[in-house]
């Protein structure tokens, strides 16, 4: 794997995704996003698109409130469709999955400080992609 910073889509996998998503049909790109973290969540053993899957994950937490653009070189260059919101869902189990993953992209780094900044950028897109609580009235006082 070619990793250049800890960002969503500084490595060549996850440039390579979004080449895929720039190709594909505007109506592919969301079972593009979807299919990888489906795989991500359900997988055994190692996680073979754990990089597509967090990059999918910024996709989708770019259009979440207090969601940060993607706003890389490396990014897709086309608009992404608006993202039906159980994808957010899916994005953060996916994330979940990965950092719990003590073998998989966690231990690729070298330098502890990079560790650090690639898993404070997990944390990140998963307190984003955190549905917000529900509110409701736990009165209802007549004024």
């Amino acid at each position: 794997m070619g990793t250049w910073d800890t960002g969503p889509f500084d490595n060549d996998t996850a440039a390579d995704f979004a080449n895929a998503l720039d190709d594909a049909e505007p109506e592919a790109r969301e079972a593009l996003i979807r299919g990888v973290l489906i795989r991500t969540i359900d997988a055994t053993g190692y996680l073979a698109e754990a990089e597509e899957a967090v990059a999918a994950a910024a996709l989708i937490a770019a259009q979440c409130p207090e969601g940060e653009p993607v706003d890389t070189p490396y990014g897709p260059e086309t608009p992404m469709p608006v993202f039906p919101t159980d994808l957010r869902a899916l994005a953060d189990e996916a994330l979940a999955r990965i950092a719990g993953d003590e073998a998989g992209p966690a231990s690729n780094w070298v330098a502890q400080e990079d560790w650090k900044q690639w898993r404070a950028m997990l944390t990140r897109l998963r307190t984003v992609l955190a549905p917000p609580p529900p509110s409701f009235a736990l009165f209802d006082v007549p004024s």
